[in-house]
């Protein structure tokens, strides 16, 4: 997929003329959290692609064409955790990111397997020990025979594994772990790398 020509993020302008509003109405709207948006170093305000479809639905507007191919072709990715407040956490600095993907959260193993089929993610980024099975186990079930093979890239995120866990991780394919108690930063960074990792193999 190229990913670099879909249009992630809008400037007031162009979000102004959707709305038939002004500039200065859209960034009122941001500024008091009517509209989703952040602003950018040089302090332009941008709206997410995804943020503006949903805006733009809920006051009963129109989505405009290309509005609706760039929401449509995001990026999905899974994010995998049984603890429930690490997760909601995870799933928060992943929204508040530059990254331009739709996260969908997972509790489990079998959830996270049945939410990778159905998605298709980029990136599937995982706790290494779940309720029902590890990493490494969820890994070899997608590339089982029949299963859905791994044509996403692996984010493990851990508390910590033994030295004999991650090579077999390393094994199955894995390539990044990382570990909890290094930051989410750290692991949204984990995640943007392994994002230009499956663009570059695309």
């Amino acid at each position: 997929m190229d990913t670099g020509r879909i249009k992630r993020y809008w400037g007031t302008q162009r979000v102004a003329r959707v709305c038939q509003v002004t500039p200065g109405t859209v960034a009122n709207w941001i500024d008091q959290g009517l509209l989703k948006g952040h602003k950018t170093p040089t302090g332009r305000r941008r709206v997410a692609s995804a943020d503006l479809a949903d805006f733009l639905r809920a006051h009963g507007m129109a989505v405009p064409a290309d509005l609706a191919q760039a929401e449509a072709q995001r990026e999905k990715i899974v994010v995998v955790d049984d603890e429930p407040a690490y997760l909601k956490a995870l799933m928060k600095f992943i929204e508040r990111s530059d990254l331009g993907v739709d996260a969908v959260p997972a509790a489990n193993g079998m959830d996270a397997l049945l939410e990778i089929g159905k998605l298709r993610p980029a990136v599937v980024v995982l706790d290494y020990r779940l309720p029902d099975m590890n990493a490494d186990q969820l890994v070899e079930r997608l590339l089982e025979p029949g299963g859905r093979g791994l044509g996403a890239e692996v984010v493990v995120v851990t508390g910590g594994i033994p030295p004999e866990a991650e090579q077999r991780l390393r094994r199955v394919g894995v390539r990044t772990v990382v570990q909890k108690v290094d930051g989410l930063d750290v692991v949204v960074g984990a995640i943007r790398e392994a994002l230009r990792q499956r663009r570059r193999a695309a």
